[in-house]
Order: C-alpha cells, then structure tokens, then sequence
C-alpha cells in the first residue's frame, strides 16, 4: 500500500470522527445541562433587542476540543 494511502486513510477517520460527534451535539446539544447557561455566558434584553453571548460555553467547548485533539494526534503519532 502507498504510503500517502495510508495518511489519507487516517486523515478520512478522524474527519468522519469529527463530523459524527458535531452530528450529537446538534442533536443532543439541548439535552446537555448548563450548556448555554454557563457563567461567562452573557444575555441582555431591553424591549424588541436580544443579545446573547454565549462566552464561558465557547471556552468550555475549545477546551474540550483542544483535549481531544491533543489525544487524537499523540495517538496517530505513535
């Protein structure tokens, strides 16, 4: 087997990883507690004007990202 084969095998498995877990979140993403409603995560209201700002989840998201990608290289490069 190629050797550029084999990188592009693994480089389909962790996009097909990657897509199947932004899949869940947006089917299960109302299901998990406290996402959205995280301190950090600013609303404001004043009559027909809605402002959110969704900022201690987005910090929680990228943490948990760069977690799993760290793995997912370190395991890839073994």
């Amino acid at each position: 087997m190629f050797p550029l084969a084999r990188e592009f095998g693994k480089m389909l498995l962790f996009v097909g990883g990657f897509l199947i877990i932004v899949g869940l979140l947006f089917l299960f993403g109302k299901d998990i507690p406290y996402l959205g409603n995280l301190p950090g995560d600013f609303q404001f209201e004043r009559g027909n004007f809605h402002f959110y700002f969704p900022l201690g989840t987005a910090i929680l998201i990228s943490l948990g990202g760069s977690i799993l990608l760290n793995f997912l290289f370190w395991l890839f490069n073994r």
